[in-house]
């Protein structure tokens, strides 16, 4: 059991244990921490998993567990998904994380990305006086409209250990004078989608099933909500898609999130989707048939900064529902392009990007990076907290210096 705080708020770092706290809760969280999952039971580490129920249907949470081999978490959270405003959500994880940590006592708190989850997290283990490894940290869309800017500034500000996938987004923790330890490592995806592809191209018969050739189809995501909660938004983009159908006579697999359907109902858009005989619209799937349908798409339309990364990874041209992105790389090397939700925008977007060689360079780098995380961290469970604490003095100094030469 773990220790009581009594009238105290937070733990001296004698009182922890030298253990890892990994937190997941959405479907790409649980992903990209896979390979870190791996790499520590490799290494013998003691770690433990912390669900915050963030995803709550099958598809869209447990049967990812199933795909990537992970065992289910020591902890889940209940009830999250009731929770449908982003403070009363967050609190509502901030509220459990925090009593799983203070039973747990971990050393180091790793969250990765930018969702609600992961600001919890971050927020609960710095409040007790853990340390906070964030990974895929120093990623920018530079739209302040979006609520995972938000999330990422303040976890980048509450972390100790940053694991930035390349060196743009270590550039913009440079550029915000972040307080904690900088590495740049690579990309766990890419570490995720080589293990599921293989996975992938064994088990999967989403393509018989659909009646699918490689290359012989479109891929669509939508469930942003940036879009989904702007009519406008929702009906150009479904103007858009039916009008690419059309004009390129490519058939196109529509997974949709089960927030997308009730939405696409909602306006009332979903019959037209549903009639049209160039729309294969399902359910979403679980990850194995989605990476299985991703690779072998001749290109895909999405509003998912997740699928942006794996489209890139992969090697599938891609044109993404938004008008700006974190994933910044990828429109740096051709490998993807923003249109929005304006029809012939998104028209002129597809023909363009079906045009281009699949050659770029995967920014995101080679695999091994769940290894490299793994080891950074053990090792740092021993670094003095007084060399923690350093760093950020540091910081402050360095801003007072500048001050006082002003």
């Amino acid at each position: 059991m773990g220790l009581s705080l009594g009238m105290r708020k937070s733990f001296t770092d004698e009182e922890l244990q030298d253990r890892i706290c990994i937190i997941m809760g959405t479907r790409p969280g649980i992903i990209k921490q896979a390979p870190l999952v791996y790499a520590l039971k490799e290494l013998g580490a003691d770690f433990f998993m912390l669900h915050t129920g963030q995803h709550y249907s099958y598809n869209m949470d447990r049967v990812f567990f199933e795909d990537l081999g992970l065992d289910e978490p020591e902890y889940k959270l209940e009830d999250t998904f009731k929770y449908k405003l982003h403070g009363e959500q967050t609190a509502r994880m901030l509220e459990g994380i925090e009593k799983v940590l203070i039973k747990e006592r971990p050393r180091i708190v790793v969250v990765t990305g930018d969702a609600n989850t992961n600001l919890a997290g971050a927020l609960a283990a710095k409040k007790l006086h853990m340390r906070v490894a964030h990974t895929e940290s120093g990623l920018r869309t530079f739209d302040w409209r979006v609520p995972e800017e938000h999330n990422r500034l303040v976890i980048e500000r509450l972390s100790d250990y940053l694991f930035a996938p390349n060196e743009l987004a270590r550039k913009n923790l440079e550029i915000d004078n972040v307080g904690g330890e900088v590495f740049v490592t690579g990309s766990t995806l890419v570490d995720a989608l080589e293990k599921v592809k293989e996975i992938a191209e064994k088990k999967s018969r989403i393509l018989q099933k659909l009646g699918l050739k490689k290359d012989g189809f479109f891929l669509m995501t939508m469930h942003r909500e940036e879009n989904l909660d702007y009519r406008s938004e929702v009906e150009g983009i479904v103007e858009g898609i039916l009008r690419v159908a059309h004009e390129f006579g490519y058939p196109i697999v529509f997974p949709a999130h089960p927030r997308t359907v009730k939405r696409l109902k909602e306006l009332k858009l979903y019959g037209k989707l549903d009639r049209d005989d160039e729309i294969i619209l399902i359910p979403a799937v679980g990850y194995i048939d989605f990476i299985r349908l991703l690779s072998n798409a001749r290109l895909v339309l999405t509003d998912s900064g997740g699928v942006q990364q794996e489209a890139c990874i992969l090697k599938v041209p891609c044109v993404t529902l938004l008008t700006a992105t974190e994933w910044i790389e990828t429109l740096l090397v051709n490998a993807n392009i923003l249109v929005g939700s304006e029809p012939m925008r998104i028209l002129g977007g597809v023909s363009k990007m079906l045009k281009l060689d699949r050659n770029w360079v995967n920014p995101f780098g080679e695999t091994g990076v769940g290894r490299k995380i793994a080891e950074i961290l053990t090792e740092k469970l021993n670094e003095p907290i007084e060399k923690v604490y350093k760093r950020y003095k540091d910081r402050g100094r360095m801003i007072k210096k500048i001050y006082g030469n002003a």
